[in-house]
């Protein structure tokens, strides 16, 4: 393998480092609760299991011809791994959290850390930061069931994977992938299209070309010309510090009696719920709802829809997701109007090719002149007040080192001058809110978080 194809980073992946600026660093934060871990036990299994992912012992750098890939020849465990004593209670631990978010992570050494608090009141707490540029949510949360058995005598038997940055094969499946997508468009293909081919007898080849690429353009057009959020508390330009917040788990059953009880899914009723929350704080503010435009930001993991030679192998690292731009309903009065209105969004961009367009157009970051990517960014960044990510973690408990974890939350970051962003993560049969905002667009998200968990009550079949 030469020297390019193994170190040279994809542009997936060197785009999240384009994107970051100084009072905004493109970094996933990881917290768990974990049982009785010990800074010795969590030392021993990082040196066995973590590092046996290649791309941990790897530092982006960037040079004339891009950002490489090159190894730390310093490296040592040690500087990744940090044990602080305090015995914190909850709110001191998120106010440690918080400090830890605007604390920058050093550029001469792989950009990962991990922190250890084990006298935290309530059980062991495990911090890590990572440069998003490493892998997606999805990726690491790949990374973690893997190392993280069902059984505290269980040992990982799957784990690890080299480094490989084959740039050829992209390009040899840059074809494959525009084949993929005409052909899931000609799955979808119903109504009208139908009827027509009834008649004319089904499309030449040519003919379906030109129809796919016509709705090829449609679509990038209607991504481009979706209108920009309404000026609001949620737009103003950030500071750059960073605070956060979590709730208590709440059993998941709950949230599924809400979503059966209105014939939605469960993710409808969690945006919904954040649409209320986000209603409210523009409630608070005088702001016209009838007049605004606002929509969250949806992280989507595009694997499946990738051919082979883009998709990447089980276990791998990486960024192979989209994002689409999901309008809330903040004009919506009630909570089940807000709710329907969701769920008609929802299932519109599920038949869009948006994630797999904004997907190609985050790649094409790093291969921008700086004036030009600075645009790129505004131009998407503009189309979303906030950030909202689900993360389905494993339906039962898994234990790190043999110890248990209790709770788990993820913060992905939010690109440009965008200053709030809601986590919702699944784990062990529980849901837990998590928010992160700027201190420009809200000092403190406690109330935020308060605001989300409120809305479940509005919603029939939810009872506390």
């Amino acid at each position: 393998m030469s020297h390019e194809e193994s170190c040279l980073l994809l542009p997936v992946d060197s785009a999240w480092l384009a994107l970051e600026r100084p009072n905004n660093p493109m970094t996933i934060t990881v917290l768990m609760r974990v049982e009785a871990l010990t800074t010795d036990r969590l030392i021993d299994f990082l040196k066995i299991y973590w590092m046996a992912w290649e791309r941990f012992r790897f530092m982006p750098v960037q040079h004339l011809s891009g950002w490489w890939w090159e190894s730390d020849p310093t490296f040592a465990l040690q500087h990744h791994i940090e044990t602080v004593p305090d015995a914190l209670d909850e709110t001191q631990l998120q106010t440690w959290v918080s400090a830890r978010l605007n604390q920058p992570l050093p550029e001469y050494r792989p950009r990962w850390k991990f922190w250890l608090l084990p006298n935290a009141e309530g059980g062991a707490a495990l911090l890590l930061r990572i440069h998003h540029c490493y892998g997606d949510g999805v990726a690491l949360m790949g990374v973690f069931e893997r190392i993280c058995t069902r059984s505290p005598q269980q040992a990982p038997v799957l784990y690890g994977a080299l480094e490989r940055a084959d740039l050829g094969r992209w390009g040899r499946a840059a074809q494959a992938w525009l084949h993929s997508l005409q052909t899931r468009a000609d799955a979808r293909q119903t109504g009208g299209v139908a009827d027509l081919e009834k008649v004319t007898g089904p499309r030449r080849p040519l003919e379906r070309a030109a129809f796919n690429g016509l709705r090829l353009v449609n679509e990038l057009s209607q991504f481009l010309i979706e209108p920009e959020d309404t000026d609001s508390p949620l737009t103003t330009p950030l500071l750059g510090r960073r605070s956060c917040r979590w709730s208590v788990p709440v059993e998941l059953s709950r949230f599924r009696s809400a979503a059966r009880a209105t014939g939605c899914t469960i993710n409808d009723v969690l945006l919904a719920c954040v649409s209320g929350a986000v209603r409210k704080q523009l409630e608070n503010a005088g702001l016209d709802l009838d007049e605004v435009v606002l929509h969250a930001a949806v992280p989507v993991n595009i694997r499946g829809c990738l051919p082979e030679g883009i998709e990447p192998e089980p276990g791998t690292l990486g960024n192979y997701f989209g994002t689409v731009f999901v309008p809330l309903p903040v004009d919506g009065e009630s909570a089940l109007e807000r709710l329907y209105r969701v769920k008609h969004e929802t299932r519109k961009l599920k038949k869009s090719w948006q994630p797999c367009i904004a997907w190609g157009l985050t790649s094409s970051a790093s291969l921008l002149p700086s004036p030009v990517r600075q645009s790129f960014r505004e131009l998407l960044c503009r189309k979303a007040s906030a950030v909202v990510s689900n993360v389905s973690g494993t339906p039962e408990p898994r234990y790190l080192a043999g110890c248990r974890i209790m709770e788990q939350m993820y913060w992905v970051p939010q690109a440009g001058d965008i200053g709030l962003g809601i986590s919702i993560v699944s784990y062990a049969g529980r849901v837990q809110f998590g928010v992160v905002s700027d201190e420009a667009v809200m000092a403190d998200p406690a109330g935020f978080l308060s605001d989300c968990l409120q809305a479940l009550n509005d919603y029939p079949g939810y009872t506390d």
